[in-house]
């Protein structure tokens, strides 16, 4: 038999101990933080829009409605079907309707469709934009 001193034995477990417990509380570390906007953020870099520059129609389709409104998923009028948009429009109101429904959310549309940091003015764009209304 091999003879192992007890110090030696001890280091061992205190020193496995010390990296088990250092994995665990890595492990458990939350995979996020929240920083509220006017607020210091402490042990983060924080790049925090104030608003930046207006979205354009093109981005906020490209990137929030074609999904749905490509292929008119779920009833969702298509893109430059104009026919279908102009029917929603006058059941709702107009552009104004749209923009309405919009901004709630419509059947499995959500709130401002995805867009929640999209502004009503940025959103009737896009909608002016996918529907050809004025």
């Amino acid at each position: 038999m091999l003879a192992v001193p007890a110090a030696v034995l001890t280091l061992w477990a205190v020193n496995a101990q010390a990296s088990t417990n250092d994995d665990i509380a890595k492990r458990l570390e939350p995979v996020g933080k929240v920083c509220v906007q006017g607020q210091e953020c402490q042990g983060m870099d924080v790049a925090v829009s104030a608003g930046g520059g207006a979205k354009s129609a093109d981005d906020i389709i490209a990137t929030h409605c074609t999904a749905c409104h490509s292929i008119g998923l779920l009833g969702a009028p298509k893109v430059g079907d104009t026919a279908a948009w102009k029917e929603r429009a006058d059941k709702e109101g107009g552009l104004d309707g749209l923009l309405a429904k919009a901004i709630t959310g419509l059947n499995a549309m959500p709130p401002k469709g995805t867009c929640s940091e999209c502004s009503d003015a940025e959103l009737k764009s896009a909608i002016e934009k996918m529907s050809g209304l004025k």
